[in-house]
């Protein structure tokens, strides 16, 4: 396999309306360094015209490779299978919506230069983009995930970074399927360092609040499982106290001669509460099976339709 300098890696879907711009603005950024580079589309089974825009490209620009998957199979796997199929001493990782500026590669590089001991420079928004309600779903996501996570999550960081060779390969040594990405990142150790960016903004997110609540339980669930831990220890709890709560009635009972006639309005909110927290737990357990479930079946994180490559 011929190495390169750098290898920019992307994924596209829906993304027709950035992908002649995005290789304008990635050419132009790193040539500043240098001509000896790749840019790698993965096309995620994008439904518009976005692949016949990167094979018009590529007719051009022999340096672009394109790998289009036979169905949309979510972003982290197509960004794995695009570091996988990476060349480059160095791997410059962004997305393709420009939300993400290219000339970011500039600034990262410039910072990796300084201390050969740097493996990855990642970028870290000084402000999150989006409105209210983005903001306010985006600082409880990483308050909640940090709360239960093993290790701290990275808060605001952007996709676009520069990651050295080895640090990329130590991250495809992570073999799982059920992951979240940004972990993975975490994981695979190494030094990285954040430099502060600005993310530009395409006005209201796609992601609506039951798809944020999603992803986010997929990613507590992918790091840590402390929500086992948690949901015993709620189960202990309500034992030991309605312990207590029945030796209280047959104190009464028994000793003070006490006759209690409980109302239906405290029985039935004892009922739904409970019921609501043995749904919850099963739900919590149930999501964690799931993924066991998964990981087991060992299918692959994507299947290649067709890699449009000079080697191939």
């Amino acid at each position: 396999m011929m190495k390169v300098k750098i290898s920019v890696v992307t994924t596209m879907f829906y993304s027709s309306e950035f992908v002649c711009q995005f290789y304008d603005r990635v050419v132009k950024a790193v040539e500043t360094i240098t001509k000896d580079f790749e840019i790698i589309f993965v096309n995620d089974g994008s439904p518009d015209n976005s692949l016949p825009l990167a094979m018009g490209l590529r007719e051009k620009d022999n340096r672009i490779k394109v790998i289009n998957l036979s169905k949309n199979f979510g972003h982290h796997q197509a960004i794995l299978t695009g570091l996988k199929y990476a060349k480059g001493d160095h791997i410059f990782l962004i997305d393709l919506d420009l939300e993400e500026s290219p000339d970011l590669f500039k600034l990262f590089w410039k910072k990796m230069k300084l201390d050969n001991s740097i493996d990855v420079v990642y970028g870290v928004q000084t402000k999150r983009k989006g409105k209210l309600f983005e903001r306010l779903s985006g600082y409880f996501f990483y308050k909640i995930t940090n709360f239960f996570s093993d290790l701290k999550y990275p808060k605001d960081t952007t996709t676009a970074r520069i990651m050295s060779r080895e640090y990329v390969e130590s991250v495809l040594m992570f073999d799982e399927k059920e992951l979240d990405l940004w972990t993975i990142f975490i994981l695979a150790g190494y030094n990285q360092v954040p430099v502060k960016v600005s993310k530009n903004s395409k006005g209201e997110t796609t992601y609506t609040l039951i798809q944020k609540i999603k992803i986010g339980l997929n990613t507590i669930t992918s790091t840590t499982s402390k929500p086992l831990y948690y949901v015993f220890l709620l189960g202990i709890n309500m034992t030991f106290f309605s312990v207590l709560f029945i030796i209280y009635l047959l104190i009464k009972k028994i000793i003070f001669l006490d006759v209690i006639i409980e109302g239906w309005t405290s029985l039935i909110i004892s009922v739904w509460f409970i019921g609501g927290v043995v749904t919850s737990s099963i739900g919590i357990v149930g999501i964690y099976l799931s993924k066991v479930f998964k990981e087991i079946k060992n299918r692959p994180r994507t299947i290649i339709k067709e890699i449009y490559d000079e080697e191939q």
